[in-house]
């Protein structure tokens, strides 16, 4: 039985069609390379809601009837001008309050992205190379995902 995945965007960016993060799942790069070899679907593709995330408790339910095993907080979260400040806290909502398994990051995370950041100091801080690690790759594949 395939492992059902359910993907959660930064509402930011509520108009992406989720190329990338379709892309990266069918690829198993960035933080879907957890699934590499494994039987596992897309079911559900969905928005935060918007500062502060008031989808988060919503669209969680929904998933876990749904039969989502695993919720990815997409990258989007990680690499927006600023980067969401409740990334980390809507993984522990998801985790607590209805036992899914959360990883954040989805596709890669892109070059520009990734050089901009740097620049600005954004991921500088407690925490930061720990939440990057699932999307980080290497600079061949981030300029991919330009």
């Amino acid at each position: 039985m395939a492992e059902r995945i359910g993907i959660i965007i930064c509402d930011r960016y509520h108009n992406c069609a989720g190329g990338k993060c379709f892309r990266a799942f069918r690829e198993r790069v960035g933080a879907f390379s957890v699934y590499q070899g494994k039987d596992a679907e897309i079911a559900a593709f969905t928005n935060c809601g918007g500062c502060p995330g008031g989808n988060i408790e919503y669209t969680g339910d929904e998933m876990l009837k749904n039969g989502i095993t695993t919720v990815h907080l997409a990258t989007c979260h990680l690499v927006g001008y600023p980067p969401c400040t409740r990334t980390d806290y809507f993984a522990r909502y998801l985790k607590e309050r209805f036992g899914l398994s959360v990883i954040i990051g989805s596709h890669p995370i892109p070059e520009k992205y990734h050089s901009m950041h740097t620049k600005l100091g954004s991921w500088n801080g407690p925490g930061w190379d720990a939440r990057l690690a699932p999307a980080m790759a290497s600079p061949e594949l981030r300029s991919a995902y330009n």
